[in-house]
């Protein structure tokens, strides 16, 4: 066997993976990856040692930063004591996990299926559905995105399901809420009311469960009002539709809660997570649901499975990970940097002309950047970009600040540790690569 023993160089690294592997969502001639040697905090490294701010989390995932040693010494230990059992076997660290699930998950939900992810997670979150109320119709928004396997895909409603289509039967749209640029708002009444209106055009009796993100995700960090997912939980139950509560990207303290739909107090039937559960460090996703739905699977089969289900491994990352939200008062730190960020955001939106929203809840926020602030014309069209996002996305990188930039927005979701200092670098670094768009608003302005 023949073991590498000299480090690659980065070009080294991204003509190898290039060349081998296949990056996601991408025309692969199209793909010019950054290659990461190490990752500390909220940095991380290539291998000739340039830095950059993480002000994505990776993909919105690190919440607790790289390298925290609390985690890799549970996984070390975890992998001398017993680095695998197979699903049909209890072990202590399963155990041990879904007991403090329990305890910090909205409601009644103590009962909990492991995955290896989060489109597994939703996945077998509608399946369970559709085995417990016996009905095989699921809503779901337009502006949503649930994973990238075959059902999870034909739940979420952006361009990312297009290619996947027609895929799993029995998946309607509903109403969302969008208050960004050239929108007008709706109210929570009106967009309920349009709601259930389509559930009667749907059939009552033929919906087993409603699927959203309390807080939208990468489709741009919509946060509905108040009284919106408490109506939503109103009508499901006077339907008789379970509610689903797809937390994968904004669970685990993004929000400044445990879980995103903790803000309205609501209990959700079912609720999927990943990314936050282990910060990433090992992968692991997870379907809680209520105990009258677990009791259901007593005499009833569960009709589903995976290899790695509660992977022990995996567990004990998760487990040491919750345990470094509440040492280090994580959730908490969200909150109150959330409203520093805030602060930040608007200030960007009143000195930059090229920025026409922006929004956040906890560490949790996006920009939405416009070519006319009076018509709020986006920079970009719908699922495509421009010279000018091109552009901006470009200086980001070549400044050491990592974030996604998704048509006309970019997002910022740093690593919930972040310092104060460190969040007003990462913006040091925006507000001068906003002089790029701003040049295209005052452009569009002279012609």
């Amino acid at each position: 066997m023949t073991v590498a023993t000299e480090t690659m160089t980065g070009e080294e690294i991204v003509e190898l993976c290039r060349r081998h592997t296949l990056f996601e969502w991408s025309a692969q001639a199209a793909v010019d990856p950054i290659p990461v040697a190490r990752a500390k905090g909220i940095y991380f490294w290539t291998p000739e040692d340039k830095r950059f701010i993480d002000f994505n989390s990776q993909l919105m995932c690190v919440n607790i930063g790289h390298g925290d040693e609390r985690v890799i010494r549970a996984i070390k230990e975890q992998a001398e004591i017993l680095p695998y059992a197979n699903p049909f076997m209890a072990t202590e660290v399963r155990a041990r996990l879904s007991a403090k699930l329990a305890e910090i998950t909205p409601g009644d939900i103590d009962a909990f299926f492991f995955t290896n992810g989060g489109a597994e997670a939703n996945e077998n979150a509608i399946r369970i559905a559709r085995l417990f109320t016996g009905r095989h119709k699921i809503g779901a928004r337009y502006r949503s995105y649930h994973g990238g396997t075959a059902g999870a895909l034909t739940l979420t409603g952006d361009p990312r399901r297009w290619a996947a289509e027609p895929g799993i039967p029995g998946v309607f749209r509903i109403p969302e809420f969008y208050h960004g640029v050239n929108k007008e708002t709706e109210t929570a009444d009106e967009v309920l009311a349009r709601t259930e209106e389509i559930i009667h055009f749907e059939g009552p009796n033929t919906i087993a469960a409603i699927i959203v993100e309390p807080v939208t995700g990468t489709n741009g960090i919509l946060i509905p009002p108040d009284g919106y997912m408490q109506g939503l939980r109103a009508l499901c139950d006077k339907y008789g539709i379970l509610l689903i509560a797809d937390e994968v990207m904004a669970g685990f303290g993004r929000t400044g809660e445990w879980f995103s739909v903790d803000h309205w107090k609501v209990e959700p039937d079912l609720i999927s997570m990943a990314k936050g559960l282990t910060s990433a460090y090992v992968q692991l996703g997870a379907v809680g649901m209520r105990r009258q739905i677990a009791d259901h699977f007593a005499k009833n089969v569960f009709y589903g499975g995976l290899t790695y289900n509660s992977h022990p491994l995996a567990c004990a990352a998760a487990l040491a990970t919750i345990a470094v939200y509440e040492e280090d008062n994580l959730i908490e730190r969200a909150r109150d940097l959330g409203a520093v960020m805030r602060g930040l955001l608007e200030d960007l939106k009143t000195r930059h002309p090229s920025v026409g929203a922006t929004r956040n809840l906890g560490l949790f926020g996006i920009v939405e950047l416009v070519r006319n602030h009076e018509t709020l014309e986006p920079l970009a069209p719908f699922n495509g970009t421009s010279p000018e996002m091109q552009a901006l996305g470009k200086y980001f990188r070549q400044e050491g600040l990592y974030t996604f930039v998704r048509w006309n927005t970019f997002f910022t979701n740093p690593p919930l540790c972040i310092t104060e200092a460190e969040m007003r670098e990462a913006f040091a670094i925006i507000d001068k690569g906003l002089e790029i768009t701003d040049r295209a608003v005052v452009q569009n302005r002279e012609r």
